[in-house]
Parts: C-alpha cells; sequence; structure tokens
C-alpha cells in the first residue's frame, strides 16, 4: 500500500475545505481510505489531468469535489495537493 504524505500546504487547503463543507466530512475521509487501500479503485475516477496541470492526477469524492495529488511511484508514496471543486485550478 502507498503512504498517503499530506504537506503542509495541502492540510491548510483541506482544513478550509472542510470548515466550508462540514456535511462532505465523512465523504472526504471514505475517499482518503480508500485511496490509501487502492488508488485504482473505480470509484476513484483516479485520472491524469492535462495541459498547465500535466503530471498531477485527480480522485473524485463526488461529482462535484475533487483531491488533486501526485503520485511518485518509484517511491510508493502519494503527495497530496489540493481539493476543491473539478473546475477550480490550485
Amino acid at each position: 500500500m502507498p503512504d498517503l504524505i499530506y504537506t503542509e500546504s495541502y492540510i491548510k487547503k483541506a482544513t478550509k475545505f472542510i470548515k466550508k463543507h462540514p456535511d462532505l466530512l465523512r465523504q472526504y475521509e471514505k475517499t482518503l481510505k480508500l485511496l490509501e487501500k487502492n488508488p485504482y479503485h473505480p470509484s476513484l475516477r483516479l485520472h491524469k489531468l492535462e495541459g498547465n496541470l500535466s503530471g498531477v492526477y485527480s480522485i473524485s469524492i463526488n461529482t462535484v469535489y475533487r483531491i488533486t495529488l501526485e503520485l511518485i511511484i518509484d517511491k510508493d508514496n502519494i503527495i497530496l495537493i489540493n481539493v476543491g471543486k473539478h473546475e477550480e485550478v490550485y
């Protein structure tokens, strides 16, 4: 299983996200647990982003919100970058 890496920047963004959307806390936590167990689980809808976000991946919390992340496969780490709406760019 890969290790989830929570950067200081991500923790600040996630804290703001949860304060703004407390109703999503359970779903958010469930998403992170599933990501840690199986990053390729179909319900996460893992996909590589393009353009300015090339090299970054996205998973879905639900149809509106996502977590963008960087996968460092050779080290078995998943570095969390941002959490927010699909159309938001970090």
